[in-house]
């Protein structure tokens, strides 16, 4: 591809490329570009909506350009505030360097591993920088230019609390753009303001600036929020294949046209029906995160357990040791993870089914012999065999 080519398929789908013409521009230049993406630790799983941005990452890799991956280790010790309404709680160090280890690891499910196109670097190799060298960085940027940030603008109108600290995080993220010398840099439209900033960075340093390049949010599996561990609407990249297959038949029928761009780059097919779209993009999401043949298998399972409603072969056991009377709520949460008092709601909306059968809101307490040996199952995913024994 020509430069204008390549700078116009590169583009295609993203919310901004900035400035106007400077894609091209870099391309014209005629050698590998360096294509920064910084990522932030305080979680350790990918979930697909960022993996919108890590396939635009694919994309320049497959153009033979290089990946400068840029872990937050020293930044996540700050803290993000986009889009916060108060100071993002800050994680341990500890726990901080085993997430960063953990997304690393799992950004090469999209990415290529070629170290001749990825490059994956912490930002605490520079941002642990002497005092005088902090204050040239704080010279470059008024306080007056931090404060235009959408998020920031709206707590100093609210009498919201913003720390010094929070104050300092689009600084340190634009000199990691200074420290690579990054040519791109990509992030979701949330991150406009902090990519921007990098290009002012970077010009205060007397560096080439980078070009800004932002992604559409995807939204989560309730197809209101964008999807984030925080809203609990989150489909992971290690997933298991049959929670990425039932989790995407749950998406909205509105959210089917955003999904099918997003993730796959395409359109819904306008002969199927919003159900057999849904099918059609979670068998491709399994595949693409496991295999064909445990996309096939999760299809299988799911239509087994809830359209022909037969029982999983692999129920896992759950036993009770209390003797009798077995106490369903107790007997609940050790089978499935959850409070006493999510058993009870799950109880008293029928959630609850012993042998395909629903059980009685208000029964807590059952003789064992009633439940020994029989299928207890929470909603239409979980199963557990219960099994009384004495002692």
């Amino acid at each position: 591809m020509t430069p204008a080519q390549a700078a116009s398929w590169l583009a295609r789908n993203a919310v901004d490329c900035l400035p106007e013409g400077g894609l091209e521009r870099k391309l014209a230049e005629g050698r590998p570009l360096r294509v920064k993406l910084g990522i932030d630790p305080t979680a350790p799983d990918i979930h697909l909506g960022f993996t919108v941005v890590l396939q635009k990452l694919r994309e320049f890799q497959d153009l033979g350009h290089r990946v400068v991956l840029i872990v937050g280790d020293y930044t996540a010790r700050v803290g993000d505030p986009s889009g916060r309404s108060s100071t993002r709680p800050v994680l341990e160090p500890a726990q901080i360097d085993a997430n960063a280890r953990t997304f690393a690891d799992q950004a090469l499910k999209v990415l290529r591993g070629d170290p001749e196109l990825l490059e994956v670097r912490f930002n605490g190799e520079w941002l642990e920088m002497p005092t005088e060298r902090m204050f040239e960085l704080l010279r470059t940027v008024t306080a007056g230019r931090i404060l235009e940030r959408d998020d920031f603008s709206k707590r100093m109108a609210a009498h919201e609390p913003i720390s010094m600290l929070e104050l300092l995080y689009p600084l340190l993220q634009g000199y990691d753009s200074v420290a690579v010398g990054a040519d791109v840099e990509l992030g979701g439209t949330d991150q406009k303001f902090n990519l921007l900033l990098g290009r002012d960075i970077q010009g205060a340093y007397g560096r080439p600036e980078q070009v800004v390049m932002t992604m559409k949010l995807l939204t989560g599996t309730d197809g209101v929020q964008k999807m984030s561990k925080s809203y609990g609407n989150y489909i992971g990249v290690t997933d298991a294949p049959d929670q990425i297959y039932g989790r995407t038949l749950s998406i909205p029928d509105a959210s089917l046209a955003d999904w099918y761009e997003l993730l796959l780059g395409g359109e819904v097919d306008p002969a199927l029906s919003p159900r057999d779209s849904k099918r059609a993009l979670a068998r491709e999401l399994v595949a693409r995160f496991h295999d064909r043949e445990a996309a096939a298998a999760a299809e299988q399972r799911f239509d087994a357990i809830h359209i022909r409603r037969e029982r999983p072969d692999d129920v896992p056991e759950v036993t009770w040791r209390d003797g009798e009377p077995v106490h369903l709520p107790a007997l609940l949460a050790g089978a499935f993870s959850i409070s006493t008092s999510e058993a009870r709601r799950a109880l008293a909306q029928g959630a609850i089914r012993l042998d395909g059968e629903p059980l009685a809101p208000a029964k807590l307490d059952v003789p064992a012999d009633t439940v020994d040996g029989r299928v207890i199952q929470f909603g239409r995913r979980r199963f557990a065999r219960v099994a009384v024994r004495s002692g």
